[in-house]
């Protein structure tokens, strides 16, 4: 190898990478991303192996209802022919979920066979939670009629109200105060931060919303509630919490009758404290922190619930049926609402025009939504946001012209046409290499890079060629040997 050869360099540097989106997992997700001594701590608790079989596809359920009593492992031959073979392909996908989550394991018989058996804990505490024994649940206890008891509509007013406040903290939508002149506490404030829905501004300090933050206001209540749980179950070791007895608490409430006012004695101070955290979330009601006794609300009860009854407005009707928004072909956005956060949603994605007592008007500018687009906001979400919230008149002539969506289909199309504005580059992960000082070994390191599939981009007359971050080891430790070997 000549001098000029020893003495050339190779200079790396990454590529812009897509920023991450927001990941909402379900019980199922959340529940195969915990290692397996962690999933057998949370099966000791009936409460949770209850949520778990309620969210078990239902050919799951069928499987484990069968053996749930069996005392011995069942041939997977055996498990496999009580379903027909048109749906094999569903089965095996089932076998696969029971196995993940660690509901059954494989097991061995005489002979070599192969079986299924369920998990001695999560068996044994499923049949508690379905046919009684055991522990008795705390907060079931006995009590006194309460002489101030809550009906339904004051609770779901009351939830709503201290939700809206977080979301209202995180669009910045005029004052978080909820219906009691409560704001949002501290320690949501942390847990948002620690879900990366919100940042500390870089100037200031100041928690300001991020991407993934956009997405989630797009997001239906249960989804946002379910989320937010989830990032407050990641905190619970850093407060001392247990998460198991945390996560089994969250279950029974959703298991709890609405309405209902349930005891809080005989609670550790662990779950105590965990009462006190639902209670500013809106997550359950309680007239005072001393009090013995708390009142579950919709937001608990449908957390987890995949037939979940819609959380309801402030005058009791639900927010599912209340369609407040309608959009014209001239892409003209009306919505009939008075309320704060309403209007700040909208004002993510269009330009705010005028606004009345009970009427909003705005436009679906190219502006409005490519500035949305870089807040994180696609266009499926933006789309999804106002068929969900569409008025009843938009949804007769959705019908009326047997269209598939209640938007006019000029402005869901011309929507989509401004987010694939910004699609036309792929960003992917790479190493920069360049500064050869010789066409020789630019091209023996990019036939290399080629010849193992990892060659992103090359230009020969500048000398520069890209490599996948996951092949830059390899290229490298082959430009190592091949110097070495010319020196």
């Amino acid at each position: 190898m000549s001098n000029e050869a020893k003495n050339s360099k190779s200079g790396t540097s990454s590529l812009i990478t897509k920023p991450a989106n927001l990941e909402c997992k379900n019980l199922e997700e959340y529940l195969k991303s915990r290692p397996p001594d962690a999933l057998e701590k949370l099966y000791n608790y009936p409460a949770i192996c209850l949520a778990v079989y309620r969210e078990l596809p239902e050919i799951a359920r069928q499987f484990v209802i069968r053996i749930l009593f069996i005392e011995q492992a069942i041939p997977q031959a055996v498990v496999s022919s009580w379903g027909s073979q048109v749906y094999a392909k569903e089965n095996i996908l089932v076998s696969s979920v029971l196995t993940e989550l660690g509901v059954w394991r494989r097991a061995g018989l005489t002979g070599g066979l192969e079986a299924w058996e369920l998990c001695p804990t999560f068996k044994k505490n499923l049949k508690v939670a379905l046919l009684g024994g055991g522990r008795p649940w705390s907060m079931s206890n006995a009590m006194d009629p309460d002489q101030k008891s809550r009906d339904i509509e004051f609770l779901d007013a009351y939830s709503m109200s201290r939700w809206r406040c977080v979301l209202h903290y995180m669009v910045g939508a005029g004052s978080s105060k909820g219906m009691e002149g409560e704001g949002i506490s501290p320690d949501a404030v942390r847990i948002l931060l620690h879900a990366n829905l919100m940042k500390r501004d870089e100037t200031d300090g100041s928690p300001v919303i991020t991407r993934q933050g956009f997405q989630f206001l797009l997001l239906d209540t249960q989804a946002q509630v379910w989320h937010f749980m989830l990032q407050y179950l990641d905190t619970c070791e850093a407060r001392g919490l247990d998460l198991a007895e945390c996560l089994s608490m969250l279950f029974q409430l959703s298991f709890s009758t609405l309405g209902r006012d349930y005891s809080s004695e005989g609670l550790s101070q662990g779950l105590l404290t965990f009462l006190q955290h639902l209670r500013e979330f809106g997550l359950v009601y309680q007239r005072k922190r001393k009090e013995g006794r708390f009142y579950p609300t919709r937001l608990a009860h449908n957390i987890t619930s995949k037939n979940a009854v819609p959380s309801m407005q402030e005058d009791g009707s639900s927010v599912q049926d209340k369609g407040y928004i309608v959009v014209e072909t001239n892409y003209r956005v009306y919505a009939y609402t008075d309320s704060n956060l309403q209007v700040a949603l909208l004002g993510l994605f269009t330009e705010l025009l005028y606004r009345f007592p009970n009427l909003v008007v705005g436009v679906l500018s190219r502006d409005s939504v490519r500035q949305a687009f870089r807040g994180g906001i696609t266009a499926d979400q933006i789309i999804s946001y106002l068929e969900q919230h569409a008025h009843p008149t938009m949804l007769n002539m959705e019908q009326a012209i047997n269209s598939k969506s209640a938007l006019p289909p000029t402005v869901v199309d011309q929507i989509k046409l401004w987010e694939n504005e910004r699609n036309r580059f792929t960003y992917t992960e790479g190493v920069v290499y360049n500064q050869f000082l010789s066409q020789g070994d630019f091209n023996t390191l990019r036939d290399y890079a080629q010849s193992i599939g990892v060659m992103t981009w090359q230009n020969e007359r500048t000398r520069t060629m890209v490599v996948t971050k996951n092949g830059h080891d390899d290229v490298k430790r082959f430009w190592k040997r091949y110097s070495k070997g010319g020196s």
